[in-house]
Formats: structure tokens, C-alpha cells, sequence
């Protein structure tokens, strides 16, 4: 079973977020950090199976260049 999923989340132009969990075809896109952790969860629980379901789930703000 895996133990983490780790979300990149970027800041678009107009304020909202999105992100992408590394590793996987997972991508959320909302207007606040609450929202976004919520939503995140809410994509993994639907991405995997009952029993495969990651423990630890994490927000990682993008570094820009």
C-alpha cells in the first residue's frame, strides 16, 4: 500500500490554486487552500480502490523559477 500522496500546488495568475499529485493523474483546481485541501482529498479517495487508499496525504506549494 502506499503511503503518501504529495500534491504540487501552483498559484494561477487570478488568485486560485491548482495542483497535481506527482505520480499520478490526479489534478484539483479551486479558489482557496481550504477548498484545494478538500478537493484533494476528496480526488484521492475517488483515484484508488477501498484498502489502497494512500495514509498521508501532501500539499507542497511549487517552487517558481
Amino acid at each position: 500500500m502506499l503511503d503518501e500522496v504529495v500534491f504540487e500546488v501552483h498559484e494561477a495568475e487570478e488568485g486560485s490554486y491548482y495542483s497535481a499529485a506527482i505520480g499520478h493523474d490526479i489534478i484539483t483546481q479551486c479558489d482557496t487552500w481550504e477548498e484545494l485541501k478538500s478537493m484533494a482529498q476528496e480526488a484521492v479517495l475517488c483515484h484508488f480502490d477501498d484498502g489502497e487508499v494512500p495514509g498521508t496525504l501532501r500539499l507542497r506549494p511549487a517552487r517558481e523559477s
